[in-house]
């Protein structure tokens, strides 16, 4: 068994699993990693069993343990041990067998070498396949990501990685491929982004790379996703402030005269109820006026239906000619032509807020779109809560708004501070 440590153990940084597996008998069983339950006191190692071509049952084989235990922290020694087991799989896959002497010298990783001479001619040439650089593994990873994510996702990512291998290329040079890549580096990115902006837009960055690196480990391009064990730091969510009603019927009387087409995009938003967003991706085919109804791609679903109140409709300009194919809102008007990112028009409509509106009402940047549908929200709120009792407006206000649960708008009513009690100066007294 000795022979089989050192196969296993030899240089255990630098080898790759091969991606394919030979159909065989199962002769021996999974190989395991034994961690003393993280106690770094005692000596950790892999384990397997192998059937016994006399008995044929499988009987525990000897541990391999290597150099995992030189190293003082369970991160390291667990990386060590899931690439001695990972080698130790694809032998086994090969037909390695402990019972037999079958393999003389490993070391250079060539050529398979047998030690009884007439099977010298059936040896099995083992090419090391070349590193994987940082780009690579990241452009794999994205590859296995894309099929289960949308266009906005996967350019986040993108944009994303993007960042962390110019940082890397800036700070640490010396590291050009997957196999270099280690947890304090991505620690130190991580800092680096918290420095520059804030807590929130760190973890985002910590959730993204984590994800990629999760699809390279479950594909045995590295051995551990080791950012899963870099913690998540507190961060206080940003939210538009909601407006008074004074200030929210200065700015529509306002837009009435000074841009129809951007106070028609915020009362969707305001009497819909729906995201910036999810009115820019309407098109003209989505709005049913017969049946007063709006379909769209919501944030925690695939499609949903609303129902377009009287008041909406009653500012809808005649649809009934348009191509139904056509985007709803564009820069220059409703039902045209406007090939672009759904990002992008949401940025044009932001921007476009900011100029006609913000600046010049002078109004912070806790002001936004997003504010419209808080307002909204907590007006309607307030109105079903005076004949009714906080459970039965919820629920009415749930079938409006389209929250997922009633838990979730509970949240999203106490974060715009919707609910307020009744005056309780006489408790005071």
């Amino acid at each position: 068994m000795s022979t089989l440590n050192e196969l296993i153990t030899f240089e255990y940084q630098n080898e790759h699993v091969l991606e394919h597996d030979l159909l065989m008998t199962k002769n021996f069983s999974s190989p395991k990693i034994y961690n003393a339950n993280g106690d770094l006191s005692k000596r950790w190692y892999v384990y397997f069993s192998f059937r016994n071509p006399e008995t044929g049952k499988l009987e525990r084989m000897k541990n391999i343990y290597g150099k995992s235990n030189i190293y003082k922290t369970k991160e390291d020694r667990l990386t060590a041990l899931a690439i001695y087991r990972r080698k130790l799989l694809m032998i086994l896959k090969e037909g390695f067998n402990p019972y037999q002497d079958n393999i003389a010298s490993y070391t250079n990783r060539k050529v398979k070498q047998v030690s009884s001479p007439e099977k010298i001619e059936n040896a099995v040439p083992i090419v090391e396949q070349p590193k994987m650089t940082l780009k690579e593994a990241f452009d794999f990873g994205l590859k296995l990501k894309e099929k289960l994510i949308n266009s906005t996702t996967k350019k986040n990512y993108e944009n994303r990685i993007k960042n962390f291998l110019k940082w890397l290329e800036e700070q640490h040079p010396e590291v050009k491929n997957i196999d270099q890549l280690s947890k304090k580096s991505i620690n130190s990115f991580l800092n680096d982004v918290l420095s520059r902006t804030s807590s929130r837009t760190r973890n985002n960055a910590r959730v993204d790379l984590s994800s990629i690196l999760q699809e390279l480990e479950d594909n045995d391009i590295i051995a551990l996703n080791f950012i899963k064990k870099i913690k998540v730091l507190k961060s206080i969510p940003e939210r538009n402030k909601t407006y008074t009603t004074e200030k929210q019927e200065e700015i529509f009387n306002y837009l009435e005269d000074e841009d129809p087409l951007l106070l028609l995009y915020i009362k969707f938003i305001s009497y819909n109820f729906l995201r910036p967003i999810e009115v820019c991706r309407l098109n003209v085919g989505d709005l049913n006026l017969t049946n007063r109804t709006v379909q769209f791609k919501a944030k925690n679903s695939p499609l949903k239906t609303k129902l377009i109140p009287e008041l909406l409709i009653n500012d809808l300009p005649d649809l009934s000619n348009l191509n139904k194919k056509l985007v709803l809102f564009t820069p220059d008007g409703i039902g045209r032509e406007w090939e672009t990112d759904i990002n992008n028009r949401r940025d044009y409509f932001t921007k476009r807020f900011k100029t006609v509106v913000k600046d010049h009402f002078n109004l912070g940047a806790d002001y936004g779109l997003y504010s419209f549908r808080h307002t909204y929200i907590t007006k309607l709120y307030r109105e079903l809560i005076k004949n009714s009792s906080p459970t039965e407006a919820e629920g009415k206000l749930m079938l409006i708004t389209g929250h997922a649960t009633i838990t979730a708008l509970r949240k999203y009513l106490r974060d715009i501070d919707a609910e307020l009690p009744a005056d309780y100066s006489e408790m005071l007294k």
